[in-house]
């Protein structure tokens, strides 16, 4: 039974985003789901603790934890890397590649 909801918005913005395409969204391992450029999705997830992972092939974000209550809805704000050095840094450490932020 599912009691809370996690938003995950994907802001492309300016300048725009060097790692293009769907970035599949992982939530205590597993797979949830996805989102595309310009796009927002709310997932049904349990209350408690949990930790979300955002990834794109080799690419990822770091991981986040969080807690949700009952009905509570949390939002999370990602995109991939807009700027060459952080793109660059991705190539050697992949958690650089997409930036995911608690809204």
């Amino acid at each position: 039974m599912t009691s809370a909801r996690l938003r995950l918005t994907r802001d492309v913005g300016m300048p725009p985003e060097l790692q293009r395409g769907r970035f599949e969204i992982t939530v205590d391992g597993k797979n949830l789901g996805s989102v595309e450029n310009h796009q927002t999705v709310e997932i049904p997830i349990e209350s408690g603790r949990h930790t979300i992972r955002i990834r794109k092939g080799r690419y990822s974000s770091r991981d986040h934890s969080f807690e949700v209550s009952d009905g509570e809805v949390i939002d999370f704000q990602c995109h991939g890397a807009r700027i060459w050095p952080t793109y660059v840094a991705s190539l050697i450490k992949p958690d650089l590649g997409i930036s995911l932020k608690q809204e």
